[in-house]
C-alpha cells in the first residue's frame, strides 16, 4: 500500500508521496498483480483538517515501470500526458521446479532445439530456454536454433582478415604472407624472414610465451580473488537480511523514513579504512568511529566485534523498526552495511561525546572524554535525566513492537552540542516478547547496570523493560553522587567497595542518602527534591522487577522533580 501525501509535507527526490505521486514496490513471486486506486473520503468533521484532500484531483491513474528505469529516470521524468515507460516481462515455464527435473521428461521438456539450454528461472520455481553461443532462434520447437553466419555481420564480430564460418563459431586469420591478430584493425602484418634469424626468433617466443603465462596466473589469481570477494559480499548480504530491507526501503521512503544500505567500500571511504584516529569508543559490542560521506555529513559508523546467529533472520526485521524511531533524545538510525560478516550500523554523529566522559572524565566506555572532567552544570544533571527517560519511555510505549535496549549505561547517553541528552547504542537491543512469551538469552549489559532478577534468570518477556529501569536508575545515581557505577576493589579509593547501587540502598535504609550526594547537586537542586528523586530510585532498584515502576512513569516523575525545582529557583 501506498499513500500520496499533500505538498506541504514534501520530501526529497522522485514518487516519495509529495506532489501526489507515491510508489510501491512489486514483491518477487507473484502469478498475478492489480493495481486498485482508492481516495480518503471528501466528509471531514469540524475539528479535522482534510490532510490528504489537499492536492486531491478527479483524475488518478497507476502505472507499472522498470524499477531501475525510473531509479534512474528521477525527478527528471514528466508524469503528466501520453507517455511511455519501460516494463520487465518476467516469465518461466512452471510444470517443472528446476532444469533437472524438466530434463528428466523428455515429452514435456520444453528446450526443443538441437542447440538450446536450459536456465533455472531467477522468479521462482521453473526453467527457461535459451540457444547456446554461436546460435539464435526460437529454442522451443525443433531445429528453432540456428547457426549465426558471423561472417555476414562483421560490426558485432569484426574481421579484417580471411573469415571462414564454423557451426556455432568462425574463423578469422590473416591472409597468405601475413601473420598477427586478424580480429583488429592493422592486426596482420607481412612475414619477413630475413629480419630475424631462428634462433632469436625461438628465444623470442619461448620468452613471449614464459611472459604470457606468468600474465595469465596472475590475471586468473586475481579473476579468483576478485569473485571469491564478490560471492562472499553477497553471501553477508542475503543473510544478513539485504534482500528485505531492499524490498522495504520503497515503503519506508514514501513514509517519511530515510535510511540507507551503504556498501563496504563507501564506509571505508568515510572512515579512511577504520583508521585510529577516527575511533570514538569502545564498548562490548564494538567499535564506533566517526566517519564522513561523499556529501560532507558527519556520521558515527558503529563496527560489532561479533554477531548472535540467532538473530540473524531478525536482523533485518529490526533494523526497519529501529530506522522508524524518531525521537529529540534518540540517536537517529541511518542506515547499516550488510556486504560484512557483521553488520555495520552508521548513527547521526552526536558531537559532544558520552554523559560518562562528563561526569569521571576518564573516557571509559567510549563516545569520548578526555584526561579530566568536563564541566556539567550541577543544574543540568536532572534535566538530562528526564531527557534519557523520556527516550526509554518512548521505546518501552511508545515504539511498535516495543524495543528493550538492554545496555543502559552513562557511556551509552550521549550529549549534543547543547548538552542535551541522546540515548545511543542498541547492540544489544531485543524487540520485547510479545505476551506472556519468555525468550532465553545470552545476559547482555554492563557490571554495576545489571539488573539482578534478569542476571538470575536470563529470561527476557514482555515486563522484561524493568531491566531497563534498574539500569537508568544507576545511571540517575551516577549524575547525583559523581561517583560510578562500579569500581573494581584495586582502584576503590573510599570506604564503599563494589556497586555504586548497593552504596546507595544501604545508605538510604540508613537515613544516609545525602552522604553520598555530591555537594553541589545537593544546593543546586535542594535537600527536598533530592528526597524525592530518592525515594523514587530505592523503587527502581527493587531486587523483585514487578515492584519497580515504568519507565512512562518514571519519566513523569522526573519531569514533576525538575518544575518542582525550577519554581523553587534552583535551576
Amino acid at each position: 500500500m501506498s499513500v500520496c501525501r499533500p505538498s506541504e509535507r514534501a520530501l526529497p527526490g522522485s514518487c516519495r508521496g509529495d506532489d501526489g505521486c507515491c510508489q510501491s514496490t512489486i514483491p518477487l513471486g507473484l502469478n498475478s498483480y492489480r493495481p486498485y486506486l482508492g481516495s480518503f473520503g471528501r466528509r471531514r468533521r469540524r475539528d479535522q483538517e482534510a490532510t490528504f484532500l489537499a492536492n486531491s484531483t478527479a483524475c488518478s491513474y497507476a502505472f507499472m515501470v522498470d524499477a531501475w528505469w525510473f531509479w534512474f529516470a528521477g525527478s527528471h521524468f514528466n508524469r503528466t500526458g501520453d507517455f511511455a515507460v519501460p516494463v520487465v516481462l518476467d516469465w518461466a515455464i512452471r510444470d517443472a521446479p528446476s532444469c533437472a527435473a524438466a530434463e528428466r521428461d523428455s515429452e514435456t521438456y520444453a528446450c526443443r532445439s538441437a542447440h538450446s539450454v536450459c536456465l533455472e528461472s531467477s522468479n521462482g520455481p521453473g526453467y527457461v530456454c535459451n540457444c547456446t553461443g554461436g546460435y539464435q532462434g526460437n529454442p522451443y520447437v525443433t531445429d528453432g536454433c540456428t547457426d549465426v553466419d558471423e561472417c555476414r555481420h562483421r560490426d558485432e564480430f569484426p574481421c579484417y582478415g580471411v573469415c571462414v564460418n564454423t557451426p556455432g563459431s568462425f574463423l578469422c586469420t590473416c591472409p597468405n604472407g601475413s601473420s598477427g591478430n586478424a580480429t583488429v584493425q592493422d592486426g596482420c602484418r607481412r612475414d619477413d624472414d630475413n629480419k630475424f634469424g631462428l634462433p632469436l626468433k625461438i628465444v623470442t617466443g619461448v620468452s613471449a610465451g614464459v611472459l604470457l603465462l606468468l600474465l595469465a596466473s596472475f590475471s586468473s589469481h586475481l579473476w579468483v580473488q576478485k569473485r571469491r570477494l564478490l560471492q562472499a559480499k553477497r553471501r553477508f548480504f542475503e543473510q544478513n537480511g539485504g534482500v528485505l530491507l531492499q524490498q522495504q526501503l520503497g515503503s519506508l521512503a514514501s513514509s517519511g523514513v530515510a535510511f540507507s544500505i551503504f556498501s563496504g567500500e563507501e564506509i571505508g571511504r568515510a572512515t579512511d579504512g577504520f583508521a585510529e584516529a577516527r575511533v570514538l569508543g569502545r564498548g562490548g559490542h564494538g567499535v564506533v568511529y566517526k566517519g564522513v560521506l561523499a556529501d560532507g555529513s558527519a556520521v558515527a559508523v558503529k563496527k560489532s566485534r561479533v554477531v548472535d546467529a540467532r538473530q540473524v533472520k531478525e536482523f533485518a526485521r529490526e533494523m526497519l523498526i529501529l530506522s522508524q524511531i524518531n525521537h529529540r533524545n534518540v540517536v537517529k538510525l541511518l542506515g547499516c552495511c550488510l556486504e560484512v560478516e557483521v553488520p555495520m550500523l552508521v548513527y547521526e554523529y552526536v558531537p559532544n561525546g558520552s554523559l560518562h566522559a562528563y561526569i569521571h572524565g576518564d573516557g571509559d566506555g567510549g563516545g569520548g572524554g578526555g584526561e579530566a572532567k568536563l564541566n556539567l552544570p550541577p543544574g543540568a544533571r536532572l534535566r538530562i535525566a528526564a531527557e534519557s527517560a523520556d527516550a526509554l519511555a518512548y521505546m518501552h510505549s511508545s515504539a511498535s513492537p516495543p524495543i528493550l535496549h538492554r545496555d543502559v549505561k552513562s557511556a551509552n547517553i550521549l550529549l549534543d552540542g547543547d548538552l542535551a541528552a541522546k540515548v545511543s547504542d542498541f547492540g544489544a537491543s531485543r524487540l520485547a516478547p510479545a505476551g506472556e512469551e519468555a525468550v532465553a538469552t545470552l545476559v547482555q549489559g554492563t557490571l554495576g547496570y545489571l539488573d539482578p532478577e534478569y542476571l538470575l534468570t536470563s529470561q527476557l518477556t514482555s515486563k522484561s523493560d524493568q531491566g531497563d529501569v534498574y539500569s537508568f536508575a544507576v545511571v540517575v545515581l551516577e549524575l547525583l553522587t559523581g561517583r560510578k557505577a562500579f569500581v573494581p576493589v584495586e582502584d576503590e579509593e573510599e570506604e564503599e567497595e563494589g556497586g555504586l547501587a548497593f552504596c546507595f540502598v544501604t545508605a538510604a535504609q540508613a537515613g544516609r542518602h545525602r552522604e553520598i550526594m555530591d555537594q553541589r547537586v545537593i544546593e543546586e537542586v535542594g535537600a527536598e527534591v533530592l528526597d524525592e528523586a530518592s525515594e523514587l530510585l530505592m523503587r527502581c532498584l527493587s531486587i523483585i522487577g514487578d515492584e519497580r515502576p515504568t519507565m512512562k512513569e518514571v519519566a513523569d516523575k522526573l519531569q514533576k522533580l525538575r518544575r518542582h525545582a525550577c519554581s523553587s529557583s534552583r535551576l
